[in-house]
């Protein structure tokens, strides 16, 4: 679509009760990103209350219209998915804005391929918007999705703002405390009382009007009128008593724009166990389970009922899919009529919102076994048949994008189309911690349910423990990488590249899980780039090179922290670049870098970058400690920023070599974030 275009969703699908906004971006040096936020509005052009604004710190609308999702990285950019369902829209409002601001009022010229994408509740694209012109602004609002004769539409608007996120709320009638860029707290994502008795006024959008459409907008309408002045309260009449003055309504509270603080849990109280010997009670026990349809069997029960009984948990997992926000039910061993004999899936999800019944199939393995494809086709061919939503499929497996884990036939004749989608069960341990840990339940029973749940998870027996095995031709790559056998074009290579990334992915869920803030792999390609081809040229660099290389984006972390396994040497590297201060002195620079690195592990290597060709000097922190001079270049060269990286082994090759090189990845990355990254000032223009 073009700028200014509008479309009726009806032509597009017959599906459209349910959508979801896709918007997207890439950043060249990979550590961009934006967030992305729904506004209602009413046929003034403004929302109603504050409530009607849905951002990071109001994520979820209580009557189900509005849900934002996870984000999540792609092969070719960065995307955040909005589920929308249109029947659950109050009747007053009629339209809903979808925007995106980036932090710190950073601009979106900085990132490519701005996009907005519409998908149907079975998954399918029906329409793209690209945004061309980004510059300064620091806020886009992308599109929007109105009513037009009982018929719901969506526009291209395609407007920036220089004003952050604080000014396109504020044009549309928010109250905001404008906090982009200070540190007060956020809980329950409202400030305190408002500072100043008059509203910050809105800043004007910094890009061009829209074009207008062929069909007329929905206009926002003038500013209103200034308010009749009171008149001044006159003395009472003598030998009457003068009447109380009315209570002074109390200032309406204003949101604030500042993320929520991550706050950690409380810390657990003393046991009252006579010894260390005694376990505590479990309510979903895993010391008994003997094989692996056990575990199958349990997990899926375990997870399914903890869905049904905690609705902010089992929409997390279902929006994904196209679920709407309502009443969950969910069913285990169900049996279902499929041609000569029965079929039981391995459970059954249906929410009911408003009268509309969603149903998914439910098949899952653990334990590392792999999804067959038989079975999965056959719950494919019965959701068709039956109309039924979508086919969920569960395992210690990641999905990629252009790799699917089972291989599928949809029949085209058929009008009713299902969605097949993965979840891996890191994550959902993912999705359990950052609710328990850091957004929080309102519910203490709920919460209880999900602390069991995460439990049940990571304890060594229930077969859920995430992608653990690298395939069958790790051990031959890797073998054949260090007899220098290994050439270019060898499919083996494409296997283990798609593991790596696989194991990247879950890498990004365990830490995200344990920080509360979002952790992304940096994408490698750009848009419209086949991720099969892509996948194909870095094997080729691994049989050349015998690396395999990653960066993964941690939110609010100074710069990106970079992965990189050497098979040739069986060493695992992981780093960051941090770049200089605009202002201040260089020694002051490197006598500030070591003192925040106080706490971090004497063998890390700090190395200054220089904006010409030779190498900077470099040192280790345990050496640079008394000496932090040592840093600075002999030749005045201009320091543009510095690189920290620390090498350890990828593990002993005995035993399990695929489990202990996952291990030794996973035990890198923690290092280095705990022991580096987390000391490091995320402003590094900051004066000390």
């Amino acid at each position: 679509m073009v700028k200014g275009a509008n479309v009726g969703l009806a032509t597009l699908s017959e599906s459209t009760d349910s959508v979801t906004v896709i918007l997207g971006w890439n950043s060249p040096g990979g550590d961009g990103d934006a967030d992305v936020s729904v506004l209602l509005l009413t046929a003034e052009g403004k929302v109603r209350d504050n409530a009607d604004f849905f951002y990071y710190n109001n994520p979820t609308a209580e009557d189900g219209s509005v849900q934002l999702l996870d984000g999540a990285s792609t092969d070719v950019g960065t995307e955040d998915r909005i589920q929308l369902d249109l029947t659950a829209v109050p009747a007053d409002v009629e339209r809903l804005v979808v925007a995106a601001s980036r932090p710190n009022r950073a601009p979106f010229g900085q990132l490519d391929d701005l996009r907005l994408e519409l998908a149907d509740l079975g998954g399918e694209r029906l329409l793209g918007f690209s945004i061309t012109d980004a510059g300064a602004e620091s806020a886009f609002v992308f599109g929007e999705i109105y009513r037009r004769n009982q018929e719901w539409k969506f526009r291209a608007v395609g407007q920036g703002y220089d004003t952050g996120l604080a000014g396109l709320a504020t044009d549309f009638g928010i109250d905001i405390e404008d906090d982009e860029n200070t540190d007060g707290d956020t809980a329950n994502g409202e400030g305190g009382e408002a500072a100043a008795d008059t509203t910050r006024e809105a800043t004007g959008p910094a890009g061009p009007a829209v074009d207008a459409p062929a069909e007329p907008a929905v206009s926002a309408p003038a500013p209103p009128a200034a308010p009749e002045r009171t008149p001044e309260p006159q003395a009472p009449a003598a030998g009457t008593a003068p009447e109380e003055a009315p209570a002074a309504a109390p200032a309406p509270k204003r949101l604030r724009t500042a993320k929520k603080k991550v706050t950690l849990p409380r810390a657990a109280k003393p046991s009252l166990a006579e010894n260390d010997g005694w376990r505590t009670a479990r309510l979903f026990p895993a010391t008994s389970l003997k094989s692996d349809l056990e575990r199958e069997v349990r997990a899926t029960s375990v997870l399914l009922s903890v869905m049904a009984q905690v609705p902010e948990f089992g929409r997390r997992l279902t929006a994904k899919f196209g679920a709407p926000a309502g009443r969950t039910e969910t069913f285990t061993e169900v049996s279902l009529p499929h041609g000569d004999s029965p079929k039981r899936p391995d459970g059954v999800i249906r929410v009911e919102r408003a009268g509309r019944l969603w149903t998914a199939l439910v098949e899952s393995k653990t334990n590392g076994n792999p999804l067959k494809s038989e079975q999965v086709q056959d719950y494919m061919d019965i959701a068709a048949r039956r109309g039924y939503e979508a086919v969920i499929t569960l395992s210690n497996d990641v999905a990629l994008e252009g790799s699917p884990l089972v291989q599928v036939k949809i029949d085209g004749r058929r009008k009713h189309k299902v969605l097949l989608g993965h979840l891996s069960w890191a994550e959902v341990a993912y999705q359990a911690q950052m609710l328990i840990r850091h957004e929080g339940v309102g519910n203490p029973a709920h919460a209880w349910l999900l602390q069991e749940l995460l439990h049940y998870l990571q304890h060594d027996n229930s077969g859920c423990h995430g992608f653990q095995n690298m395939g069958p031709a790790w051990v031959p790559v890797r073998k054949a990488v260090d007899e220098e056998t290994l050439v270019v074009g060898d499919g083996r290579a494409v296997q283990v590249v798609e593991s790596w990334e696989r194991l990247i992915r879950q890498v990004c869920f365990q830490l995200g899980g344990e920080l509360g803030v979002k952790v992304l792999p940096v994408p490698r390609g750009r848009r419209g780039e086949d991720p099969t081809v892509l996948r194909a040229a870095l094997a080729d660099r691994l049989c050349s090179d015998g690396r395999l290389d990653a960066e993964i984006r941690i939110e609010g972390a100074v710069g990106t922290l970079a992965i990189t396994a050497d098979l040739r040497v069986g060493k695992l590297r992981t780093s960051t670049e941090v770049p200089a201060p605009e202002q201040g002195y260089p020694l002051s620079w490197v006598k500030r870098l070591v003192r925040q690195l106080g706490e971090a592990p004497a063998d890390l290597h700090v190395e200054t970058l220089t904006d010409g060709d030779a190498a900077g000097p470099r040192g280790t922190l345990e050496k640079l400690r008394p000496e932090p001079g040592d840093l600075l270049p002999k030749d005045s060269s201009r320091i543009t920023g510095f690189r920290l990286s620390l090498s350890k082994s990828t593990g002993s090759t005995r035993g399990n070599a695929e489990s202990g090189f996952i291990r030794s990845v996973d035990a890198a990355v923690e290092r280095f974030h705990s022991g580096v990254l987390a000391h490091l000032d995320q402003r590094p223009g900051r004066r000390a």
